[in-house]
């Protein structure tokens, strides 16, 4: 199944990114002042991040569901470490707080399973090609 994201450059802007996805809002990207940018919007590392943590918080909710487990809800915080990226380490800690009416063994069911949520296999485990071309 193909998924086509477009990725436009704002004219009036210096960085900052339009995102077109089909049958959503608009989504937008811009880097810290810092580093040239408005900081108008999420960078490039926090949407990568923030995948990380919805997929994990998703599939939690949808194995509590299925197991018919009385989980109201769930937040996650990703802490991000890019001091060693430029030496290929890029290093996210995240905090995962369920909650409802769960025993302590659900808790640890739900985080294990957390693991197994497609971007955080994606993210550790598969290999990715990426080609790059220029479009008419």
């Amino acid at each position: 199944m193909a998924h086509s994201i477009q990725v436009v450059s704002e004219r009036n802007r210096v960085l900052r990114q339009r995102v077109e996805l089909e049958d959503f809002e608009d989504l937008f990207v811009d880097v810290p002042e810092a580093f040239g940018g408005e900081g108008s919007a999420p960078d490039p590392h926090d949407y990568f991040d923030l995948s990380l943590g919805a997929c994990k918080a998703i599939t939690a909710q949808m194995y509590a569901r299925r197991k018919d487990w009385p989980l109201d809800g769930v937040s996650v915080v990703v802490n991000r470490d890019e001091r060693d990226e430029r030496h290929g380490v890029y290093r996210l800690d995240v905090a995962m707080t369920f909650h409802g009416a769960l025993d302590a063994a659900q808790r640890t069911r739900l985080e294990e399973i957390s693991d197994k949520c497609p971007i955080h296999r994606l993210m550790t485990s598969a290999t990715v090609e990426i080609s790059t071309r220029q479009r008419d």
